[in-house]
């Protein structure tokens, strides 16, 4: 048995034998339904991509005429104008980051990214799906404005990976889903890193001063312990347009916020006023007794918890798959594939995302299973292993994210977009396959159990608890 696992003893037989104890991961109701929704979202997020694809390619639908559109805000002597197509990427996409955040926060203080041996080999993994990828890409196109994609690559897309996980059912040891959602959120530290500082061209000064001073009343709401998210969310607004204005991409407020909303309840006293205001409501139930113990009993959650209990069905479900809609829409004739064919570009991101993820990942983890820098708790075997790095080769949202944010020519983004679309298609294709027929025929990476306990008869996302 590897850390990070507990045993649940079960009752003894009638005979008074014991049966043999069984190993379960600990998965916290927040883990269990993140995984639930990404698994959902990941099949809302395909119909929205292959309609995207479609309407793209009808005749006279006017797919670009639409997300084209301008809109514009104005509030006084101020304004903004965009496309519905920059709105989604600028503004809608803060909702996707922000539950990143919330999730790396959550997962760092109270889930899997709190023990160090649990974390190194997913992190050492999620190094190596970031720099191999991108080196493979320059190995392509190593300048001009073509060698701007390396970024591109990079990124593993969380709601294809659960998904396809989901559909392995108990299959798929539940040890390998938390092995590469750690990974995954480990690559999306990455990838936000990356989009901060290589892909932003003009910085206002004052606007990223304004930035700062409102990232410090934030860090003085949480440190003062306020638990209302009315607060967080205004700030966290006024922080978007300060972001906006200052030239980095605005949806890194998105991220700076869900990190610093508190994911764990340090009020010692909330639950006592949660029983004395309960008591009272029971008493005497009128409206201001029962606002007082709602107020009460919002209370005793973090206040991350319940933001991105709010904010992750709107992304996973809204977002997201808007987000792909508008963005995977390429134009597929036979002369922009047959351009493609020799574009080093879609090439190099094609190469990229199905070999140097695969390489990358399953290589540096190995190694670091290998000399002992970490573990993997119960029964993850190499196979599982070496399908899941392949997996992470599906790179789609933040693929399609960095690429708006990398080229500004067109046929430069078109050629991206490609890469992207056929090589996480590939990667999920041939990841599965992997998954599917070596997954229980390689060694395990720890403590060989295969003698042992039987396995768990179900995955994360039949949890009761989720019905």
């Amino acid at each position: 048995m590897g850390r990070g696992e507990r045993f649940t003893p079960l009752p003894p037989r009638p005979g008074g034998s014991r049966i043999a104890s069984v190993p379960l991961p600990y998965f916290s109701p927040g883990l269990l339904r993140f995984l639930a929704r990404e698994s959902g979202s990941a099949a809302v997020l395909l119909a929205c991509t292959l309609a995207g694809l479609v309407w793209a390619n009808v005749p006279g639908a006017g797919y670009e005429a639409f997300w084209t559109t301008e809109t514009l805000f104005r509030a006084g002597s101020w304004e903004m104008a965009l496309d519905l197509r920059h709105w989604l990427n600028d503004a809608a996409m803060a909702v996707f980051f922000l539950n990143i955040g919330l999730e790396i926060s959550r997962e760092v203080s109270v889930g899997s990214l709190r023990d160090r041996r649990t974390v190194i080999v997913p992190a050492l993994g999620a190094v190596g799906g970031l720099v191999l990828p991108a080196l493979l890409y320059l190995a392509f196109e190593h300048s001009g404005p073509a060698a701007a994609g390396w970024g591109v690559p990079m990124s593993t897309d969380t709601a294809f990976l659960i998904g396809i996980l989901a559909l392995f059912g108990p299959r798929c040891p539940d040890q390998l889903r938390l092995f590469l959602l750690t990974l995954a959120i480990v690559d999306d530290i990455g990838a936000i890193t990356v989009m901060a500082v290589f892909y932003t061209d003009h910085v206002s000064v004052l606007a990223l001063v304004i930035a700062a001073g409102l990232v410090v009343v934030l860090l003085l709401l949480r440190w003062t312990g306020v638990w209302q998210l009315a607060p967080y969310v205004l700030v966290g607004l006024a922080l978007w347009v300060a972001v906006f204005s200052s030239g980095v991409h605005p949806t890194l407020a998105g991220v700076l916020v869900g990190l610093i909303v508190p994911t764990v309840q340090r009020d010692p006293h909330a639950h006592d006023r949660l029983r004395f205001y309960g008591r009272a409501v029971l008493e005497h139930a009128d409206p201001f007794r029962a606002r007082l113990a709602t107020a009460a009993a919002r209370a005793t959650v973090p206040a991350g918890d319940r933001l991105q209990d709010a904010v992750h069905p709107l992304s996973a479900f809204v977002v997201v798959p808007l987000f792909g809609m508008a963005n995977a829409g390429v134009r597929l004739d036979w002369e922009i594939l047959r351009g493609s064919l020799t574009s080093g570009v879609t090439i190099g991101v094609f190469v990229a995302l199905v070999l140097g993820n695969a390489v990358g990942i399953s290589v540096i983890t190995g190694v670091a299973l290998r000399t002992g820098l970490g573990e993997l708790p119960g029964r993850v075997r190499y196979g599982h292993l070496i399908g899941g790095a392949v997996l992470a080769g599906i790179g789609f949202t933040i693929s399609l994210f960095l690429t708006d944010l990398a080229f500004t020519q067109e046929s430069l983004r078109t050629d991206a977009k490609i890469g992207v679309l056929a090589g996480s298609l590939v990667a999920a294709v041939l990841g599965s396959v992997l998954l599917r027929y070596l997954g229980e025929r390689l060694p395990l990476c720890s403590i060989d159990t295969a003698a042992g306990p039987p396995p768990l008869p179900s995955g994360p996302w039949r949890d009761p608890t989720l019905a």
